[in-house]
């Protein structure tokens, strides 16, 4: 039975559950724009468990990770009765049409990806990310993917190995874009402004969404700035820079606004500012998450019913690639 498809434009993105709780700069960059593009589009949100699993989680941990991130992800805003949300490896076709894809991605192309050469090396699992990032997308059919400039390549190379299907084996996978909407700011890390807020990397420089308040003022207060006493973006300010830059996402002002409001004015009031406007930002984040992780089975159930729907979208495709890659279909 084919799957329904929307009229809407299909948007597909997922985050993987590696720590346990999502930093600013995943909220800034991606989710709130998740949240965003649910009324004009047909979503599909999944916590890629299956990459995680190149950090070699503990099992139950992991388990507790997944289950964390789908609680503030809903808490954050994604609604699962108008988004399919789903655990990657709830279904297995992520991981047959990796394998399929693998079979067409040259060993060269897949070592050029920096995410194996930026760690120095690895794992095979690793090496192959690229290409199951890209089953990702391709299993969807989707029209564009919410990407920030440094997962460019990776939507490259997802082009590239749906382009080199379709010559061989018939037009099968929708060539996917970059999502036309707002791009996410970057939000850097509060202690070393030239590098991106990370999850990996946390310590003082990141703040994390479950942040107590008290430990969220302390962050900010104590974020590296700048020489002078001007409260202004510049290449010259990449402090100040990213403060301004999470005032403006917290208040919904633009930056040049909060420049021309902190005229005069010196870094400790603006910094004070600053804590304040992300601890009221999460405030209501933190107590609907809490009130989420209590009811693990109603988590599980949200999984469930998002993995049934996306699991009719694979079957359909997975049907197709099978047929045209010449695997033999299975008897009933």
């Amino acid at each position: 039975m084919s799957a329904p498809r929307s009229a809407r434009s299909r948007v597909l993105s997922g985050i993987r559950p590696t720590g346990d709780s999502f930093q600013l700069g995943n909220y800034v960059g991606a989710v709130r724009h998740w949240a965003a593009m649910q009324d004009e589009n047909d979503c599909y949100f999944f916590l890629a468990d299956l990459h995680a699993l190149t950090e070699a989680p503990e099992p139950d941990k992991l388990r507790e990770r997944t289950r964390n991130a789908v609680a503030q992800l809903l808490a954050l805003g994604v609604d699962p009765q108008r988004s399919t949300v789903f655990a990657q490896s709830h279904v297995a076709e992520h991981a047959e049409l990796g394998w399929i894809l693998g079979c067409l991605t040259g060993f060269g192309e897949a070592s050029r990806m920096t995410q194996f050469k930026e760690k120095g090396g690895g794992t095979v699992g690793l090496f192959t990310y690229p290409v199951l990032q890209a089953a990702d997308i391709l299993m969807y059919q989707a029209d564009s993917v919410p990407i920030g400039e440094d997962q460019r390549q990776h939507l490259e190379l997802t082009r590239d190995l749906a382009q080199r299907f379709n010559a061989r084996y018939g037009d099968t996978f929708t060539l996917p874009g970059a999502y036309a909407g707002r791009a996410g700011e970057r939000i850097k890390d509060l202690q070393d402004p030239t590098r991106k807020m990370s999850k990996s990397i946390g310590g003082n420089g990141t703040v994390w969404v479950l942040d107590e308040p008290k430990a969220i003022t302390k962050k900010v207060k104590s974020a590296v700035t700048d020489a002078g006493r001007e409260v202004r973006a510049g290449e010259d300010k990449p402090g100040i820079t990213n403060l301004l830059t999470i005032l403006a996402v917290c208040t919904g002002k633009a930056v040049p606004e909060l420049e021309e409001a902190y005229d005069g004015k010196g870094y400790g009031d603006f910094k004070g500012d600053v804590a304040e406007a992300v601890v009221e930002l999460f405030a209501p984040v933190r107590a609907r998450y809490a009130e989420l992780v209590a009811d693990p089975a109603e988590l599980d159930r949200v999984l469930a019913t998002g993995a049934e729907r996306a699991r009719a979208v694979a079957l359909e495709t997975m049907t197709a690639v099978r047929e045209r890659v010449g695997l033999l279909a299975p008897r009933s």
